[in-house]
């Protein structure tokens, strides 16, 4: 009789549930969101998050996610080659900070000394962050690179980098990398590099007189760096910038629906005191509005692209390397 009414009060409780829905409850563990969690105050795995990257399995089968809960990070972040699919997820984007304040003379290691400062360096392919600002406190005092991401198929959502001169660094021969929501700010060539990048409706933020890009971009490459749908800002008493000049002359770089505030220069473009540039660089804007937007007076050897032209610059196409197709999720 016992066993009998354990049965009936068993079918009343799926019949209330679902069958379903009650084996779920009964059996199913919990998922666990983070494999690591990252607090500055001792409660997470980790205080810093350089000792959490250091525990990552090498070569992992699947995304290890990491959690960053807020605060000020003092230190710098290197991400291996042997660490892809890391997964950096700050807890509240202006309050989750990676901050050093290295710079040129400061690394004194010679003419490739820029390439040793940065804050944050990502060398993993199929890196992601979130809701992080990486940043390079040292001011405006030459190259000094806030976030450096030399790996493929890298993606930055509702993030900020933050520097002068050479923030954001975007490089590897035909790698390809996805800002989205981002704000950059910075000063003179405060983004550069060779990779392939799309800035998805990002803000520019422009805190000097100077130039916003110098691509290095590969001969053989189709696309550059590619602001689509994008607002560039400047800081007041800036009146006179550049979207761009070419640090090397195969120097790709496209605008695309991007409002412009009256600072930008008229002429656009900049040759970097070489006028061979001129015949070998691809500058190009689509849809440019505000009262930085002139294409009449653009320099001659600059384009507007034609509706065929732009329609050419989705994700796929961007995106697309030697037949392989990358689409960031």
């Amino acid at each position: 009789m016992k066993n009998l009414s354990f049965v009936l009060l068993l079918l009343l409780a799926v019949s209330q549930v679902g069958l379903s829905g009650y084996a779920q409850g009964v059996a199913s563990a919990p998922v666990k969101k983070y494999d690591y969690v990252v607090s500055p105050d001792g409660t997470g795995d980790f205080t810093s998050i350089q000792a959490a990257i250091e525990a990552c399995k090498s070569f992992p089968d699947e995304p290890i996610r990491i959690f960053i809960k807020k605060g000020i990070y003092h230190e710098k972040v290197f991400i291996p080659e042997w660490n892809p699919k890391i997964v950096l997820i700050g807890e509240v984007r202006d309050s989750t900070i990676i901050d050093y304040d290295d710079y040129f003379n400061k690394i004194n290691k010679g003419p490739n000394s820029t390439f040793y400062t940065p804050t944050v360096l990502v060398q993993g392919n199929d890196f992601y962050a979130e809701n992080i600002t990486f940043k390079n406190s040292a001011g405006a005092v030459g190259q000094a690179i806030a976030l450096a991401v030399d790996a493929d198929r890298c993606m930055f959502v509702h993030c900020r980098i933050i520097g002068n001169q050479d923030a954001l660094y975007v490089t590897g021969e035909h790698y390809r990398q996805y800002f989205r929501h981002c704000e950059i700010e910075g000063t003179t060539d405060f983004i550069f590099g060779q990779a392939t990048a799309l800035f998805d409706s990002c803000v520019i933020v422009c805190k000097a007189n100077s130039f916003i890009t110098a691509a290095s971009t590969p001969a053989d490459a189709r696309f550059g760096l590619v602001f689509r749908h994008c607002t560039i800002q400047a800081v007041p008493g800036v009146h006179q910038v550049y979207l761009g000049r070419p640090w090397r002359k195969y120097a790709r770089t496209v605008f695309i629906d991007c409002q412009m505030g009256d600072f930008i220069r008229p002429e656009g473009w900049d040759n970097w005191r070489n006028p061979a540039n001129e015949k070998t660089v691809f500058y190009a804007e689509y849809h440019s509005t505000g009262p930085g937007a002139k294409p009449e007076q653009r320099v001659k050897w600059a384009h507007q692209l034609s509706d065929r032209q732009a329609a050419a610059y989705t994700i796929p196409q961007i995106f697309t390397t030697s037949g392989n197709t990358w689409i960031p999720q």
